[in-house]
Formats: C-alpha cells, structure tokens, sequence
C-alpha cells in the first residue's frame, strides 16, 4: 500500500507545477479583468470651452519688422479660450494701418479673434470705418468708406470684410443697402446680394 502510495505521490508532483502555472495564469487574468481602469492624464482629457485666463481694460499691438505699427485691438474685457485658441472681446476696439498710412478703426458689442488676429468676428452694431485719402499727384481724393452691419467678419491682412447680415455701405455721400455682402479692398471689388439699393450723389463740378 505504501509503494502504490508513493507511486501515486511521484505522478502528483509531476503534474503539480503544471497545475499551479494554470491556478496562477487564471489567477492573472482574473485581476486584469477586474482591475481598475487606468486613470485618463489630464493631457488625454477632452478640452471644455472654458477660459484659462481673463483682460480687463487691455491693449493688444502688433508690429512690422521695421517696428511700425500694424494693428492695434483693446477692449473691456477679454477671455482666452484654449480649445479654440480664441479670444472673446466685449466693447472691442480696433485700428488697423496699412503701409501707406491708411487707417481703418472698427468697433463693436462684442468680438472673437483667433491667437495672431488674423481674422475677427464682430457681433452688435458692429461699425468699420475707413479715413479718406487726400488727393495726390495724378489721383483723386479717395472718400471716407463706412461700413455697419450686425455682424462683420474680418480678415485684416488681406483688408476683407464678409457679412451675411443686413448691411449699410456708406462711401462718401454715396450710400448702399443689402442683405450680404463681400469686400476686398486689394482688388476694390464690392459684391452685395438679396435686396440691393443704392444712392448715388452726381459728382461736384471741378
């Protein structure tokens, strides 16, 4: 009885690692099934349209490489939206300056300008307005250009201005109504639709 006992003991011990690395592999993939999930870094989370820093009264000022000044934007306040890369202004104000010193200053209720402003968006009473240029040798004096609508979007570096609102057009004593319109002045092209009218003053004599 004690040689079969032993006999038996001998094949057990043969088996019994086996047996253990299966105890221990489902032992294993018990764990990871219940373990917890991992906890999601902060990196990985999904950006919220939530400010991460606020202006108040502020002046924001862009330069050429010559140091002249570009553009100029202040407001009331200001929140920066990092999931967009925006900022959102209220009682904005702007002046733009091109080269050859024509200004263009622009107000509104409320603004959204990318990080580097290369466009903005103005909404409530949104008005732009372009100085006159004096008459110089050779060419006419170019009038005073308004611009009034509830919404204007911008793009400064390429002197564009979109709406799809309702718009007022105001060109010297020259005046203009429509329901959209898109501007560039680079090339002086002015398209308006839906209900276009315009006034048109005869010209001074010389």
């Amino acid at each position: 009885m004690s040689l079969q006992w032993r006999r038996l003991s001998d094949k057990a011990s043969l088996y019994l690692p086996v047996l253990i690395m299966g105890l221990l592999a489902l032992g294993t993939w018990w764990l990871v099934r219940n373990a917890p999930k991992p906890v999601v870094s902060s990196s990985e989370k999904v950006a919220r349209h939530e400010p991460d820093y606020f202006l108040k009264d502020f002046v924001i000022k862009s330069f050429e490489a010559s140091g002249r000044l570009k553009t100029r934007l202040a407001g009331g306040t200001g929140e920066h939206f990092p999931d967009t890369d925006t900022l959102e202004i209220k009682d904005p104000r702007m002046l733009s300056i091109t080269p050859d010193g024509r200004r263009t200053v622009g107000q509104s209720l409320r603004a959204l300008s990318n990080a580097d402003g290369s466009e903005v968006q103005m909404f409530g009473d949104a008005v732009i307005h372009r100085e006159p240029v004096p008459a110089s040798a050779g060419q006419k004096e170019v009038p005073p250009m308004q611009i009034e609508s509830e919404f204007l979007q911008i793009w400064p570096n390429d002197e564009r201005i979109s709406t799809h609102k309702p718009v007022v057009i105001t060109r010297g004593a020259d005046r203009f109504t429509g329901d959209s319109m898109q501007y560039t002045h680079l090339d002086q092209i002015m398209q308006m639709q839906g209900r276009v009218k315009g006034v048109i003053q005869p010209s001074k004599a010389p």
